[in-house]
């Protein structure tokens, strides 16, 4: 009697180690889901600020552009040289017109990796989400001394695992 008695305990014991790894697991899934949607969000943050750069140059383009055919087709006073003012302003059209491209290109990576962002953040979610049931599960083998509990809460908790590394195979 003693030794079924020592046996259950024993098993009980492996269950509760069982539940506090599987609680390690979800704390530590929740802090790199936490950390990947900031990501996210600084991410879209910065694809914002580019965006509006690239519109701020646009403008300024359209403007410039103006300024030339203004100067082109405006009379101008007799010994009025209005070519170097042309000049300055093509300039500056051609810088940002550069500019403008690179600008752009960076916007459109940062979208990229926005949206990698969040779909890593959502997987890691599922794998909290996973895990957290998974413990749920185990827990209950400590109240009804089933097994299959436990065994369930395993398998969903390799499941979460498994959702958790998938995170990392996004790119």
């Amino acid at each position: 009697m003693e030794e079924v008695g020592e046996s259950h305990e024993r098993n009980m014991m492996r269950v509760s180690l069982i539940i506090s790894i599987l609680a390690a697991l979800v704390a530590t899934v929740t802090v790199l889901g936490h950390r990947e949607h900031t990501k996210a969000i600084l991410v879209q943050s910065q694809q914002g600020d580019m965006w509006q750069q690239y519109q701020s140059h646009t403008l300024r383009i359209l403007q410039e552009q103006t300024e030339v055919k203004m100067l082109t087709l405006q009379p101008s006073k007799p010994g009025v040289d209005v070519q170097p003012a042309i000049d300055e302003d093509q300039a500056h059209i051609a810088k940002w017109t550069k500019s403008e491209a690179d600008e752009m290109k960076k916007a459109k990576d940062l979208k990229a990796e926005g949206e990698i962002a969040e779909s890593r953040a959502g997987r890691f979610d599922l794998g909290e989400a996973l895990l957290q049931i998974a413990v749920v599960l185990a827990s209950i083998t400590l109240l009804t001394r089933h097994h299959r509990y436990v065994v369930v809460g395993c398998i969903l908790g390799i499941a979460g695992i498994a959702v958790t590394a998938s995170a990392y195979l996004l790119h």
